[in-house]
């Protein structure tokens, strides 16, 4: 069955860094791209950087651009955001998708909550 959980959210000061990680298992992760979106009150979700199994990140949202990295570690079925230079507007629910080869349906964890607040 699969499972996709992140961690690592929390409170953190603006100009800060986090590491959030999604762990994923019943895939086959190394064909799996990966997804982070997240979420803030009143808003849509939107997509923060995704990275295919190969490991290239394709895409970050603009206003991340050059703030945050996302990786994967396939001997650990684990993805990695790296969270830089943290500002209130980073705030949100960070989601984690995994998106499986062939069928491309989408699984998400549950969400992480960042906060970026003095």
């Amino acid at each position: 069955q699969e499972q996709v959980a992140e961690s690592g959210g929390g409170l953190v000061q603006p100009g800060g860094s986090v590491r959030l990680s999604c762990a994923a298992s019943g895939f086959t992760f190394s064909t799996t791209v990966i997804t982070w979106h997240r979420q803030a009150p009143g808003k849509e979700r939107e997509l923060v950087a995704r990275i295919l199994d190969t490991g290239t990140s394709t895409y970050y949202l603009d206003s991340v651009k050059g703030r945050f990295s996302m990786s994967r570690d396939n001997a650990k079925n684990t993805v990695y955001l790296q969270m830089n230079n943290l500002n209130p507007e980073d705030t949100a629910v960070y989601y984690c998708g995994v998106v499986e080869k062939g069928t491309s349906r989408v699984f998400w964890g549950q969400g992480t909550q960042v906060t970026v607040s003095s």
